[in-house]
């Protein structure tokens, strides 16, 4: 299989952890892509010209995070990263997969504003954003996630190794000690200590 990747990507991250969460990461082919430049082999198979996008054995392009983790979940006999349809802890894992996608939404779309000219509309979308993160970071503090590693603690751990990664100057651990502490420990789950985000040589 073909993930079109950029190693500073915490959706290209989500998909890979969940590879690994379930030892099928030696079959992804892992191609190094910056969407930005719209390069032609992306734009055929997502035009969307966004990563993460994976090209299964068959030659079906499949986009989003969430479909291409729920595609993984779907291969080989490892425990499912998606619980069961129907449970609570499905609706538990799904609540979780949301909160932490949208946790990066905020980011990311932080990030991006950050490197354009002060002005104040701009800091008030910033603003927003950041308050975001914020009210959900104190939504886990009250209610941490489990120690599973399921689609939604993966996607917890990858929006928290963001924040750490780009928003390093904002520490979030020491007003929530119960996310921190969860945290610190999920951080070592191969999934997670596997893909650390870091940025290219």
């Amino acid at each position: 299989m073909k993930l079109y990747y950029s190693p500073t990507s915490p959706y290209v991250r989500k998909v890979v952890a969940c590879a690994i969460a379930r030892g099928i990461d030696p079959q992804l082919r892992l191609v190094t892509t910056n969407p930005h430049a719209s390069p032609a082999d992306l734009v055929a198979d997502n035009p969307l010209s966004k990563v993460p996008c994976l090209v299964t054995e068959d030659g079906l392009a499949l986009f989003d995070s969430p479909v291409i983790c729920e595609y993984l979940d779907s291969i080989g006999d490892a425990a499912a990263v998606f619980p069961r349809p129907g449970s609570a802890q499905r609706w538990h894992a799904l609540k979780l997969q949301a909160l932490g996608d949208g946790i990066l939404d905020a980011a990311l779309l932080r990030r991006m504003e950050q490197g354009r000219p002060r002005e104040a509309a701009r800091d008030a979308l910033m603003a927003r954003q950041r308050d975001i993160v914020g009210r959900a970071l104190d939504t886990l503090e009250t209610d941490p996630p489990g120690r599973a590693a399921d689609i939604g603690t993966i996607t917890i751990g990858c929006a928290l190794g963001y924040i750490d990664f780009r928003f390093a100057d904002e520490p979030w651990r020491p007003t929530r000690p119960r996310l921190a502490a969860w945290y610190a420990a999920f951080a070592e789950h191969p999934c997670m200590a596997r893909t650390a985000p870091k940025d290219p040589a």
